[in-house]
This record gives structure tokens, sequence and C-alpha cells, in this order.
């Protein structure tokens, strides 16, 4: 009888341990479980606060990328919005889900923001380096770039020299030739008579229309000037001029060709021909006298 009723306390001792056993084993593996889920928590709101301060870090930067007071009054607002954020952050519990939430979403627009600028300011800072390198803009471009540039009076003053560079003329296809005095061309100083040059003004609808005065030099092998056709103005200085020719241009292509008889003593060498117009030097060759 005893053996009877000593079985069933056995087995119900036996399950009482295992029981406890059990459920010490589970709290022991929720708590482990909330650690965990604490620990990753903490490191999602560390790489938040990095974040934040990252974002307004990099306002910090901006502005002094950017010399438009509009533009850094936005980006010092936006800045001091990302702090505030930041403080809050750090000042809320990473248990408290709802509001990393909230700041998450937050953190969501001021990367969304802080990109949007970043556009802006790489946009203008491209639209700098390209008027700096512009040298072919013609006039009405020239008025377009300058209402975009308001209020840049650094940029505007570049690129009202380059456009003047643009309307510069410009000698092409540039030939020169010796000629004897049966007019064949000949590369021997001794039968040289006559020097031929020939060239186009090239095609220029920036360029002013009307009648041009060309000068041109001839320089010898000594350094010495060909020929006295007068005087021209270059670089503020007087220069003298071999030969000169006025033709008129209308911004299209036009041939022209000069001729300097030859009344002195020649030496074999480099002649270098040098082309000017509206006191800008337009192009240059050399010939080789033997």
């Amino acid at each position: 009888m005893k053996k009877k009723i000593l079985i069933p306390l056995i087995i119900v001792g036996v399950l009482l341990i295992a029981g406890i056993v059990y459920l010490t084993m589970n709290l022991n593996q929720q708590k482990k479980e909330n650690k965990a889920m604490q620990e990753l928590a903490e490191l999602d709101k560390k790489e938040m606060e990095n974040e934040y301060q990252q974002f307004a870090n990099q306002y910090s930067e901006m502005k002094t990328q950017i010399n438009n007071d509009s533009i850094v009054a936005q980006l010092t607002a936006e800045q001091e919005k990302t702090q505030r954020l930041l403080k809050e952050l750090k000042e809320t519990k990473s248990s408290d889900a709802h509001e990393i939430a909230r700041l998450k979403r937050e953190l969501a627009t001021v990367r969304s923001v802080l990109r949007s600028y970043v556009i802006e300011i790489d946009s203008l800072n491209r639209l700098n380096q390209n008027l700096t390198a512009e040298n072919t803009r013609v006039k009405g471009q020239y008025e377009e770039a300058t209402k975009q540039i308001e209020g840049l009076s650094t940029e505007k003053a570049s690129l009202s020299e380059k456009v003047a560079i643009a309307a510069q003329l410009d000698a092409i296809g540039i030939n020169v030739i010796a000629k004897d005095k049966r007019g064949h061309s000949t590369d021997k100083v001794s039968k040289a008579k006559a020097f031929q040059v020939n060239f186009s003004l090239a095609k220029n609808v920036t360029a002013s229309s009307g009648m041009k005065t060309l000068s041109v030099r001839i320089s010898s092998p000594t350094g010495g000037i060909l020929g006295n056709a007068g005087s021209f103005s270059y670089e503020n200085k007087s220069l003298q001029a071999s030969m000169k020719k006025t033709v008129e241009y209308g911004g299209q292509e036009t041939p022209v060709t000069m001729y300097w008889n030859v009344d002195q003593a020649l030496v074999g060498g480099t002649y270098t021909v040098s082309i000017f117009a509206d006191g800008n030097m337009i192009g240059s060759r050399s010939i080789i006298l033997r």
C-alpha cells in the first residue's frame, strides 16, 4: 500500500522539479533575449546620434562653401534644427520605442533636406566653374548668363572679359610665300623679291562689323622689322608695321592677301610674320629662307 502511494508522489515531485527547471531556463532565455534587444536598441540609438552629429557638421562645412547670405541663413536654421533633434535623442532612453521611432523619421527628413542643399550648392559651384572656363559665349548668351549670376560681381566681371575675348578677330589658314622676280615661290634668300601673305579672317558673329585695318610685321632672323608702313598700337605700345591693308568685315570668313616687296638686303634664316587687328595679335606664321 505504501509503495502505491509513494510512486505517484515521486512522479509529481519529478514533474514539479522539471517544471521549475523549465521555467528557470525559459526566464533566463528571456532575460538574455531582452538584454540583446536592449543592446541592439542602444547601438541603433548611438548610430542615429552619430548621423545627426555628422549632418550638423556637414551644414557647418557647406556654409563655408557659399557666399549667398540667404542660403547661409537657411543652412544655419537647418543646422540648429538638427542639433535640437540630436539633443532630444540624447535625452531619450533607448527603450522609449515611440520617441525613438519619431526621431528616426525626423532623421530621414533631415537627410533628405541635407541632400537637396548638397545638390543646390554643387549646382552653384559648377555654374561658377563653367562661367570661369567659358571663353566662346556670344553676346546673347552673355546676357542670359549675367542674369543667372546676378549679385556675383566677380563672376560677372570675369564673364565680361571672356566675351570680349570671344569677339576678337582670328586669322586662319595663314600661308607665307617668298616670291622671285618672276612671281614663282622660292626658298632661297638671294632670289626672294617679295613676300606674299595669305590668310582669312575667321567667321565670328560676336565681332563688330565694318572696315578693319590689318597690320603685318615681318621679323628677320636678326630680330629687325622689314619695311616701314607706319605704326599701330599693341598692348599700350606703338609698333612698326611692314605693311597694312584695310578690308571690310561683316562677321563671315573673309580672305585676305598682302604683299611686301623686298627693298633691303635679306639674310638666311627664319622670318616670322605676325598679323594684328583691333589692337590684338590675331595670328602668326614663319618661313625659312636658305
